[in-house]
């Protein structure tokens, strides 16, 4: 058996349409441990959702996981049969979608469709696959369950209806639980509730999280290890401390500094400059180097190697690389 619960090495992920090859994540590696929570920050097509529906193996047609590995207790899961993958799915890994509305069918209710899930994932039927589906209910801290089965979606709250998504997704007690940006369109104040009760259910259940989210902010106190993505590419990674408090790339940077600051509600914020790259003509070096205000001429041309900054820390950005080298030759 592994040492790691999820393993992803080297994994290219790639779209094919009508305009060419979109390379949505280009050789992204990184290891999930039992009990981690693990946060996937990056905005609209770094590659950081493609990447979790590549482990789930739920991309659109057009896509197609093209090279790397993702071990799943040592076993590499791209080998895997659909029928396998099947068995995969819910029962050890799960994943909560963006948006509750969407993702629950408006004409069934909420009853059925949980029960669904339920007989589909474990072997409980009838009496007591309704005696679940109030459990799962109470867990995720829904009052009147009993009640909310027999509504409609539409009944329900936004804040209500993505607990309701994650009491499906939880329906099996998966060893991972990816949740792909669960707090959109869901008001402040609901969103520090949906993101307490996946934490608090982590510790409850002991299972590992992977939290897919374009907001550093919103994860400042739940991740115990951070991966930063831009252009399906890891620029920075490391734990939450070093990321917040010693960020090393210069996109870590930009999104911090677009982050409010509760203390001084005053000072200005700095947004990133340019737009997102076209993903359909990257660039040769670094995929940040368009928007980077401290781009060197190498980083046009060469894709900078991850460095170690310390034993908890790595960066893929070339003034890390210019500053350790010149290092080394003033320590000579």
């Amino acid at each position: 058996m592994s040492d790691h619960l999820l393993s992803v090495q080297n994994l290219h992920t790639s779209f094919f349409t009508d305009a060419g090859e979109v390379q949505a994540v280009n050789g992204v590696n990184f290891d999930l441990d039992r009990g981690e929570i693990l946060g996937i920050v990056g905005e609209s097509g770094s590659g950081k959702s493609v990447t979790a529906y590549s482990i789930m193996q739920i991309l659109a047609e057009t896509g197609r996981i093209v090279d790397g590995k993702i071990l799943y207790n040592g076993e590499d899961l791209t080998g895997w049969s659909e029928k396998q993958m099947q068995a995969f799915r819910g029962k050890c890994c799960s994943i909560i979608f963006q948006d509750p509305m969407t993702s629950l069918n408006p004409v069934f209710t909420i009853g059925s469709q949980m029960k669904e899930a339920v007989v589909l994932h474990t072997d409980k039927r009838g009496s007591d696959a309704d005696a679940r589906v109030v459990e799962l209910l109470e867990l995720v801290g829904i009052n009147e369950p009993r009640k909310r089965v027999k509504q409609y979606p539409f009944e329900l709250s936004g804040g209500m209806r993505q607990r309701v998504m994650i009491a499906m997704a939880l329906a099996c007690e998966p060893d991972i639980l990816i949740a792909d940006e669960p707090t959109t369109a869901l008001d402040v104040t609901i969103q520090a509730q949906i993101l307490e009760l996946i934490q608090g259910l982590q510790k409850k259940l002991g299972m590992a999280v992977i939290l897919v989210t374009h907001d550093l902010g919103v994860i400042a106190d739940m991740c115990d290890n951070i991966v930063v993505m831009y252009g399906g590419r890891i620029c920075e990674r490391g734990t939450a401390h070093e990321i917040f408090y010693n960020p090393r790339h210069e996109y870590t940077k930009g999104l911090l500094r677009s982050i409010p600051n509760v203390n001084n509600m005053k000072k200005k914020l700095i947004p990133i400059s340019g737009t997102p790259i076209n993903m359909l003509n990257m660039p040769k070096g670094c995929a940040f180097c368009a928007r980077c205000d401290s781009a060197m001429k190498i980083c046009l041309t060469e894709v900078p190697e991850e460095l170690w900054i310390n034993e908890n820390h790595k960066a893929a950005c070339w003034l890390n690389i210019r500053d350790a080298f010149r290092g080394k030759e003033e320590a000579e």
